[in-house]
């Protein structure tokens, strides 16, 4: 992946706001309508090669397709992969374990919180087996069209790691969630390897290592949960990215793309350990949100791998503040600092558009205002790492 060599590179986490009509459309698909797949393709071609050039307008390094065809960021694979169907055991379950320890703690908040997205999670039913390339392969068709016009810096493309789709993807087949979890490092390897072939960068989504403890595995200790679930889905991931270069993906932690109290969150310095060993090159954490902004001091008092990139999410992405962008030079500046300036790339919290909503959490036209917030911070940190203009 390119890298801050003469100035600070900016990036995203990948989702970002869908045009309207594509929204109807993905919904009316997920809850069971008849969309024709050409008038479905025809939105997403067009969408995505908006967004593309939307983000090098406003200053974005390494852009993505926003995800535009997909529902959320995981249950997509639905669509592409035998064994997964809609069910109603899938739903109750789902609901349970999206509840998490800070949202427990604050009922009054929980009653009021906006639902995840409009759509139920879907289940494992059967044994699972990538089915069709053909969604998956337009996708990169659509976003290499739009970069070939666009011409960005870099161009990555998101995909979920196995551990957050034990998540979102609720196993009614499998004997045992590890059996579960090493099906589905399986399956995903189409999708990593096809990425990462297309010339683009990979980002593995995973917030397994971050959220899951505070709600899909709220009954464990935090000792518990390193051991016993984070060691064992880095395992799985790297079984799934085995051969693929490491410097041709990076890995996303996140805790959860919501506001709310977060009092519960698992500190980062409880799971960096075990994300470094994700055979990758460069970790995307969450360095805005107000419950994590303070972390950079805890990495300042730990190795990192002298190989590993960071982008920190200097930017928030669940209200509609916007930064300052003298803010965002600071933010970045704590990261040099750490790891030099040239190991740093500065980035977003979270998506913009994780799951398909119809109210989104942040207003399309500040999302915008936000990634050139970000650019324009990057620009004042480059100046002061590099004692020049960037």
């Amino acid at each position: 992946m390119k890298t801050s060599t003469d100035r600070i590179l900016t990036t995203h986490t990948g989702s970002l706001p869908r045009p309207k009509g594509l929204i109807d459309l993905i919904l009316g698909r997920e809850q069971g309508n008849a969309v024709a797949a050409g008038v479905f393709e025809a939105a997403t071609a067009k969408a995505v090669d908006e967004i593309v050039a939307q983000q090098v307008a406003a200053g974005i390094d390494a852009v993505s397709d926003g995800e535009m065809s997909k529902p959320s960021y995981t249950t997509y694979i639905r669509h592409r992969v035998d064994g997964i169907a809609p069910d109603p055991r899938a739903a109750e379950k789902g609901r349970d374990i999206m509840i998490g320890r800070d949202l427990l703690e604050h009922p009054d908040f929980a009653r009021e919180r906006r639902s995840f997205a409009a759509v139920p999670f879907p289940g494992c039913v059967g044994a699972l087996r990538y089915k069709d390339r053909s969604a998956l392969d337009r996708d990169i068709a659509h976003l290499k069209a739009a970069a070939a016009k666009a011409k960005p810096t870099d161009v990555f493309m998101t995909a979920p790691s196995p551990g957050i789709l034990t998540r979102f993807i609720i196993n009614l087949h499998y004997p045992s969630e590890d059996a579960y979890l090493a099906a589905l490092a399986d399956v995903m390897k189409t999708e990593y390897r096809a990425i990462v072939e297309a010339g683009f960068i990979l980002q593995i989504d995973a917030p397994d290592l971050g959220s899951a403890r505070n709600n899909q595995y709220r009954h464990l200790t935090d000792d518990e949960f390193r051991a016993k679930i984070a060691e064992r889905n880095v395992a799985a991931l790297n079984a799934a990215i085995a051969g693929l270069p490491a410097d041709r993906m990076r890995l996303h932690i996140c805790w959860g793309n919501y506001e709310g109290p977060h009092t519960h969150d698992l500190p980062l310095v409880k799971i960096i350990d075990i994300a470094f060993k994700a055979h990758v090159g460069a970790f995307s954490i969450e360095a805005a949100n107000p419950r994590h902004d303070h972390e950079w001091e805890d990495l300042k008092t730990i190795k990192i791998p002298g190989d590993k990139i960071l982008i920190p999410g200097v930017i928030d992405s669940t209200t509609n503040f916007v930064e300052h962008p003298r803010l965002v030079a600071q933010r970045i500046g704590r990261y040099a600092d750490i790891v030099g300036r040239d190991r740093v790339i500065a980035g977003v919290d979270c998506g913009f558009g994780t799951a398909v909503r119809t109210e989104p959490m942040v207003a399309d036209s500040i999302v915008w205002a936000k990634l050139r917030a970000l650019s324009e911070g990057a620009a004042i940190a480059s100046k002061r790492l590099w004692g020049r203009a960037a």
